[in-house]
């Protein structure tokens, strides 16, 4: 049997360039030529006084997920994070939703639904330059907790884990 590995196109990103109270989540896409997920564990280590070596834990994550894209005018989700680091906003100006979709992990009985994680972020955009071609690159970097749930790919709806069950 051989051991298949997930592929980059086999996972799907979403940002909410609507509101919280009306979200509208258009895919990351055509213009992305990165985004890719570091979790950040946050760790601890203490050394007891009757061991040689010490104990490591996990205690926290801090979620981020780096980006790069060209900006392609007409792409919303490129235009939603460029109009961020044009106009310079700060605090909840920044703060959005982003959902990361398993592709290749579809909820049985639902067309164009799989498993999928939601994130409140902070929108960072560390750079917008270029040579020839305007690239914007920076990072999402989630705030809290995730909410697992499922994403509709066709409707663009996500559905809270705890809801879809029942």
């Amino acid at each position: 049997m051989g051991k298949e590995v997930t592929q980059r196109h086999e996972i799907a990103d979403y940002l909410n360039v609507g509101t919280a109270d009306t979200e509208k989540y258009a895919l990351m896409g055509a213009g992305f030529t990165a985004l890719g997920e570091s979790p950040n564990a946050q760790s601890k280590t203490k050394k007891y006084i009757n061991e040689k070596a010490s104990t490591t834990s996990v205690n926290s994550y801090q979620p981020q997920f780096d980006f790069e894209a060209d900006q392609i005018k007409d792409d919303e989700a490129v235009q939603f994070i460029y109009n961020i680091g044009r106009n310079e906003k700060t605090g909840s100006g920044c703060i959005t939703q982003y959902v990361r979709v398993e592709l290749w992990n579809p909820v049985t009985g639902k067309d164009n639904t799989f498993t999928a994680r939601k994130f409140n972020v902070a929108v960072v955009v560390s750079k917008m330059d270029g040579e020839d071609d305007q690239v914007i690159s920076g990072s999402l970097n989630a705030q809290g907790d995730f909410i697992d749930g499922e994403f509709n790919t066709e409707t663009r709806t996500f559905t809270e884990a705890a809801q879809a069950a029942s």
